[in-house]
């Protein structure tokens, strides 16, 4: 059963949240032109193509990211691409990718009438994930995060750790693991990549304006004050003012919404805890601790420490969007 605590951090955040239904973020308003996101594409892959025609939009309208839109999706000769940006390393974008390509096969084998259940095997396309990054922290060029990784290996479900062996045991092994998914993560941030933002202009002006936001932030101005000398400075440099002149408004509105969702989640907890019963105020408090303080905890381990029940916990950290 919810605490009242939960309860309260649900009627504020319903107050206190501001568009949230955006649909387009500023990564994926850069690229929705398939004239755009054909030239990123050509840029990474080392193509040409220059029909933006060949290029097929398929993002799903139920997307599992975060509750907005911010992937770019599309098909292209045989090749299936989910793009996504990134401010924060989230070590599950290959889970997050997995769940998201088998929607999008989903619905390509249903357009496409593939008969799955028949002899013939349905041809598909080769699914690519990619992540452009441009957090604060400090992340190399190119890495690569694997689902695998994620797996938890046991004595008893491990491949070779059994003590038969045998063609079915090999099998198992050649198989193993059933399920990979990979996610290739490219660090945008000014500085880096310098090869592949040379090929790709509107990429490198995005890390130029990111990069001017936040060296206007580190000089002590307001976020508010550094988003409009970003923009005017890539109006002056002439870079994506398509954008940026057109949208200032719907710009800015994003970059201080992201910041105030960052910060009112504080709020939030704190104005609970001062209304709230005595109960649900340490209950919270020990929620909120437990799950600052480790950020690899699971809600089962959350939940074992405080006293109280998973869904608790899991109702509490949603709620908050803390984990």
């Amino acid at each position: 059963m919810k605490n009242r605590i939960v309860l309260k951090i649900v009627g504020m955040a319903r107050r206190y949240r501001v568009n949230q239904k955006y649909k387009d973020r500023i990564f994926r308003m850069i690229f929705h032109k398939k004239k755009d996101l054909l030239s990123l594409y050509n840029a990474i892959n080392g193509t040409n193509y220059t029909n933006p025609d060949d290029l097929e939009i398929r993002t799903l309208d139920d997307a599992v990211y975060l509750g907005y839109k911010n992937d770019l999706s599309f098909l292209i000769s045989d090749t299936l691409n989910l793009y996504e940006h990134q401010s924060t390393v989230n070590p599950n974008m290959p889970l997050r990718g997995l769940l998201y390509f088998t929607n999008m096969l989903k619905a390509y084998v249903e357009e496409k009438k593939c008969n799955i259940y028949g002899s013939k095997l349905v041809q598909l396309p080769v699914p690519r994930y990619l992540v452009f990054y441009n957090g604060s922290d400090s992340m190399p060029d190119v890495s690569v995060l694997s689902l695998s990784d994620a797996y938890m290996r046991t004595a008893d479900v491990s491949a070779g750790k059994g003590d038969m062996d045998g063609p079915i045991q090999e099998a198992i092994k050649a198989a193993d693991p059933a399920l990979e998914c990979r996610a290739v993560i490219l660090n945008i941030n000014k500085g880096h990549n310098i090869e592949l933002m040379a090929k790709c202009e509107r990429l490198e002006a995005y890390a130029f304006f990111v990069s001017r936001v936040r060296a206007y932030l580190a000089a002590g101005c307001t976020l508010e004050a550094s988003v409009d000398r970003a923009i005017d400075d890539c109006v002056t440099n002439d870079k994506l003012t398509d954008i940026l002149v057109k949208n200032r408004a719907e710009v800015k509105n994003m970059l201080l919404t992201d910041f105030s969702e960052k910060k009112y989640r504080k709020i939030l907890v704190e104005e609970a805890i001062a209304e709230g019963r005595e109960e649900g105020r340490l209950l919270t408090i020990r929620i909120f601790r437990e799950a600052k303080e480790n950020p690899e905890i699971t809600f089962e381990q959350i939940a074992e420490k405080v006293g109280c029940t998973v869904q608790e916990v899991e109702d509490t950290l949603k709620m908050i969007g803390i984990k």
